[in-house]
């Protein structure tokens, strides 16, 4: 059976049936009743903070799917066009917060590829650069709140260690995150320099309307992170508001979404989470199996024999990560390694707030890496490139990620700092 299972996943089987399959074999070859496996769907819908997943989508894809991303260019252009690299820079900005509400940088390359990188070849970019930017230059979006893979690992990590909250994991992510952007705009910079690249002079009356046409994007991030770390609303609430908030501007006020398209953003939600949502209970279907067969205890047993300190360890584990990036996407890496891995760190003492960060860090490189990056393919659709050239564009923002992953990783207090 097992071998079976092999080849269709290589022939291409949906992960949520492969998950499912597995569950259901694993089960019956111990004699358990099959029905455990629906039970797993059930135990979802009581989990509170599941209720936000749809609405962090819902309202991502309201976003891209409007002119926002537009009028935030503009924006960010009228701040840091004039510097080295400007152009560059609002690149990045853009994209980051594009895949932070998304959840997806595939999702902001479809949003922001056909603007950004025929802007950067105008500007005097070289293609390989401008392609990588696009590529890569949004990645690290993940850390931010309300991505996505932030909610689903809080989601399976909570079980295991309660310090593991949406609002840890939301603080947490900043300062890793703006290290990140910071590194990446400080690359852009010294790119724009070497390679002399156009600026645009500041304009105080160009920033001004930039400002005032993005007035009713600007306040959502403030809408989103006061409303939590005020205690006004728990995360579940701000997922609501968040969503009613993005529906209201663009539909309504903005007016750039009719409700006939609306109706198709709906359904690439709807399928975004339902995917999500079925590799995640078949996932703990599979891990619960796993749990009872004392998997985990001779996992942690056969590693405390060979690995004696933490900092191999975690050489160890961002080798593992890194490798799983290659190979599955983020969301199918977080059900399947997480609860596998939360309690050997702990082991090690690692922290499991910084341990969220560091999985993440190494998950969001996985984007661009070879042969599952979901983002080399979307982009080589998306800007009509073949899959190779835009692998060798993204190797210069790999190694930059690279860079900053151990300073993630042996820096625990970046990921700390922040949490009460």
């Amino acid at each position: 059976m097992g071998w079976l299972l092999g080849i269709l996943a290589l022939l291409g089987l949906p992960m949520f049936a492969l998950f499912g399959a597995l569950a259901l074999w694993a089960y019956g070859s111990q004699g358990m009743d099959a029905a455990i496996v629906i039970n797993e769907l059930k135990r979802l819908t009581a989990m509170p903070t599941l209720q936000a997943l749809p609405m962090f989508a819902l309202a991502g894809y309201v976003l891209a799917g409007s002119r926002a991303s537009e009028r935030l260019l503009r924006l960010t252009r009228a701040a840091f066009g004039w510097m080295p690299g400007g152009l560059a820079v609002v690149g990045v900005v853009v994209c980051t917060f594009l895949t932070a509400f998304t959840g997806a940088s595939g999702v902001t390359i479809v949003a922001l590829g056909g603007l950004l990188l025929p802007a950067m070849l105008r500007n005097g970019y070289d293609e390989k650069t401008a392609l990588g930017l696009v590529t890569s230059g949004g990645n690290m979006g993940v850390l931010f709140a309300p991505s996505l893979p932030l909610i689903l690992y809080a989601i399976l990590a909570q079980p295991i260690s309660g310090e593991v909250t949406l609002d840890a994991l939301f603080r947490a992510g900043i300062l890793p995150g703006l290290l990140c952007v910071a590194a990446f705009c400080a690359y852009c910079v010294w790119r724009g320099r070497r390679a002399a690249v156009r600026r645009d002079p500041f304009s105080a009356r160009e920033l001004g309307a930039a400002l005032w046409e993005a007035k009713w994007e600007l306040p959502l991030p403030f809408v989103v992170l006061g409303a939590i770390y005020s205690g006004v609303l728990v995360v579940g609430e701000a997922a609501v508001l968040t969503a009613a908030y993005a529906l209201v501007v663009e539909v309504l006020i903005q007016r750039e979404i009719p409700w006939r398209r609306l109706t198709y953003l709906v359904r690439d939600t709807v399928i975004l989470v339902g995917g999500v949502l079925l590799i995640l209970g078949m996932g703990m279907a599979i891990t619960n199996w796993l749990v009872d067969q004392e998997v985990p205890q001779q996992i942690l047993d056969w590693v405390g024999a060979r690995v004696s300190h933490p900092l191999l360890f975690l050489v160890l584990l961002n080798a593992v990560l890194l490798l799983a990036g290659c190979v599955m996407d983020i969301y199918t890496a977080t059900v399947v390694l997480v609860p596998l891995l939360a309690p050997l760190a702990a082991r090690y003492g690692i922290h499991p707030v910084h341990l969220a960060i560091v999985f993440l860090a190494n998950l969001a490189i996985g984007y661009s890496t070879p042969p599952v990056g979901m983002n080399l393919f979307i982009a080589a659709i998306r800007l009509d490139r073949p899959l190779l050239k835009l692998a060798a564009a993204s190797l210069p923002w790999m190694a930059l990620m690279l860079v900053l992953l151990l300073a993630i990783t042996y820096c625990p207090s970046l990921s700390l700092a922040l949490l009460p």
